[in-house]
């Protein structure tokens, strides 16, 4: 029978989730995902993280609880150091198999190979060679399954840039099925912050569909092309070595630049080392420039709804309170 392989519904799975689907399948194993989150899962990974933990971290302990309690043969909680060349990611997901294992105990063997694209491909070649060999894959046999599992990524990633979220690309890739929803929206709206951070629809509280449903198009960073991030970032006297806050800054300067949304809404966790400066750098800029509404929203364990609802509705009334005083 296939050993079956648990992936937690977190942090980089809204990311890199066909990738590493594929892969598993690709050396024959089967592929169990955690639930979506909900009460339980964020409850326990809240009691039994450390209190200093961004939310998003205490949120996929929870999911490595629940798949846990699944009994799967293994856990995938990979080390990622970097998805992009001389760019790092947070020191979070360069530690997490170790944060895990220090928090929950008699869990199954943890896959935590590295994944390094710093300097090159080969690197991560080698990690996913030796996940092969778990399941008895010879080298070629794993890297056939490895270069399987990076079209499949291309594809997903195609989705972000025909416009579709993180959330909606997962599902058409599932399904392919290319189905583009159709709707009368009035307002344009940029929502910027780590994936993980409002495709997770319980801990941002369904941010993203609540502007649809109050007649917002809604645009992540996700969906820019690398050159536009870029463009954005360049405004910058410094680079930024952490990878989704170049991003971040880049979309949210790109967005201010080209004047192409009515409005720009930044989720930031609370907690979150990095973002505590990027959301400073980028409503400051914003607010010098007095070009494009601005607004920053943290959440974390504590955050109500009705709260939440009530910005989103003052804000949306300010963006239609601007564009008839641009017509008049």
């Amino acid at each position: 029978m296939s050993k079956t392989v648990g992936i937690p519904k977190g942090l980089l799975y809204y990311d890199f989730y066909p990738m590493w689907k594929t892969f598993f399948e690709g050396v024959g194993a089967k592929v169990v995902v955690s639930q979506d989150t909900n009460k339980k899962i964020l409850d326990e990974g809240v009691k039994t993280c450390v209190e200093d933990a961004c939310l998003p971290v205490k949120t996929y302990v929870g999911h490595v609880m629940n798949l846990k309690d699944k009994g799967v043969d293994y856990i995938f909680i990979p080390r990622i150091v970097s998805v992009e060349r001389k760019k790092y990611l947070c020191s979070k997901f360069l530690g997490l198999p170790d944060f895990v294992k220090s928090l929950i105990e008699d869990l199954p063997p943890i896959i935590d190979v590295e994944i390094n694209y710093y300097r090159n491909d080969e690197f991560t070649q080698k990690e996913f060679i030796k996940i092969g060999r778990i399941f008895g894959k010879t080298k070629e046999q794993s890297l056939k399954a490895y270069f399987e599992a990076t079209q499949q990524q291309k594809k997903f990633e195609e989705l972000l840039k025909e416009g579709f979220t993180n959330l909606e690309a997962l599902r058409v890739w599932e399904s392919n099925k290319l189905k583009k929803e159709e709707s009368n929206y009035d307002l344009k709206i940029a929502v910027i912050s780590h994936p993980y951070n409002i495709m997770d629809e319980y801990i941002s509280m369904g941010i993203v569909e609540k502007l649809k449903s109050m007649g917002a198009q809604v645009y992540t960073m996700e969906m820019l092309e690398r050159n536009s991030i870029l463009e954005g970032a360049s405004i910058l006297s410094k680079d930024i070595f952490w990878n989704y806050e170049r991003n971040i800054l880049g979309a949210g300067l790109y967005f201010l630049k080209q004047k192409n949304v009515d409005g720009v809404i930044m989720i930031s966790a609370f907690g979150c080392g990095p973002n505590s400066i990027t959301e400073e750098l980028l409503e400051r800029i914003y607010k010098r420039e007095k070009e494009v509404p601005f607004m920053l929203i943290t959440i974390d364990e504590h955050s109500g709804e009705a709260g939440i609802m009530t910005r989103l509705e003052a804000f949306i009334d300010l963006l239609r309170f601007n564009k008839k005083a641009v017509m008049v």
